[in-house]
């Protein structure tokens, strides 16, 4: 890996001095331009293989008299044998194309507004690969531009390895964005509304609908009347590729209502037994504006085809007129 980066070799002799007492030595801290920080352990590099075998001596690299001069080596010149390149070969120690041997790595969390937070993670493509498949081919060492998912599209950045051969491709969004949240849409009419993200991926691919349907991000609400032409969750939900639109429980919660009565036994409309035989639109807004609190309505104008009187004639279901246990359920 060719790093822009440099490493200054303080050649001073750290470990004993003839005639005068043990000199004191410590861990180096080198700070390079690209590649963090480099910590040089005399500690490590001065352990014993055995009792009678040290790894290596203070002579194996300081090999003239202590000296404050400073001299300065790029990995191109360890890369010929210079400063730690004289034994970090692959031979006597590593090689210097393990990077990670001295150069420390972590993991990178990209924030995108869009999509919230990205995470690259060192650690695992390390597993399979050394640094030098991407640095400095893809990605100088150092802060890098953003690149887009287009330019990925087209090789740059994750997109020369993650295209479906090499790696999965940059198509399989789910694999680095996070699972998308589950949505919910409020509709004052009908009460939340539910679109899960986490049932949806199980059939379909993110670019199924993003960007095609909807921007990624925050989108403007989109009617009934809208998706009964093929626009947003209509694209699809048109009863040939997904269920209708029209099927309306599908998406917005229903529930049993409790009518009080104050000269009667309580009413309990249920949705439910109505859904088994009738569609929501055989009610809704014909008969029932889609609210909450509509106007209470008497016996008498059911009687004259009003609410409930719409169906309960004696012909399209039981009359309203008789048959009161029907509705009214005595407690």
């Amino acid at each position: 890996m060719k790093l822009g980066s440099t490493i200054v070799i303080l050649a001073a002799l750290t470990c004993c001095v003839s005639g005068a007492s043990a000199v004191e030595i410590k861990d180096i801290t080198y700070n390079t331009a690209d590649a963090g920080k480099v910590v040089f352990s005399h500690k490590v590099h001065l352990k014993k293989k055995s009792e009678k075998s040290p790894n290596v001596s203070c002579k194996s690299c300081h090999a003239t008299p202590a000296t404050s001069k400073k001299v300065t080596y790029t990995m191109a010149d360890m890369e010929k044998g210079k400063s730690c390149g004289k034994c970090h070969t692959g031979q006597k120690a590593f090689s210097l194309s393990n990077c990670t041997g001295c150069h420390k790595v972590k993991e990178i969390a990209y924030k995108i507004k869009s999509t919230g937070t990205v995470l690259f993670s060192h650690t695992k493509h390390l597993k399979s690969m050394q640094c030098n498949a991407c640095h400095t081919k893809l990605y100088a060492t150092g802060a890098n531009r953003e690149v887009s998912m287009a330019e990925m599209e087209k090789g740059k950045s994750c997109g020369a390895c993650h295209n479906g051969a090499k790696a999965f491709s940059i198509a399989k969004c789910d694999a680095c964005h996070p699972t998308p949240r589950e949505v919910v849409f409020k509709v004052k009419e009908t009460g939340p509304t539910v679109f899960s993200h986490s049932k949806h991926v199980e059939m379909y691919k993110c670019n199924s609908c993003h960007t095609k349907l909807y921007a990624i991000g925050v989108n403007k609400p989109v009617s009934m009347a809208a998706m009964e032409k093929g626009k947003s969750c209509g694209a699809c939900h048109n009863a040939k590729e997904a269920f209708s639109v029209a099927e309306c429980q599908k998406c917005h919660p229903v529930k049993e209502i409790q009518f009080k009565v104050a000269k009667a036994s309580n009413v309990t409309f249920s949705h439910t037994a109505h859904l088994n035989m009738y569609k929501c639109n055989d009610c809704h807004t014909g008969t029932f504006p889609l609210r909450t609190a509509n106007k209470p309505v008497t016996m008498s104008e059911m009687q004259k085809s009003k609410s409930c009187g719409a169906c309960h004639d004696g012909k399209s279901a039981f009359s309203v007129s008789g048959s009161c246990d029907s509705c009214h359920v005595r407690s």
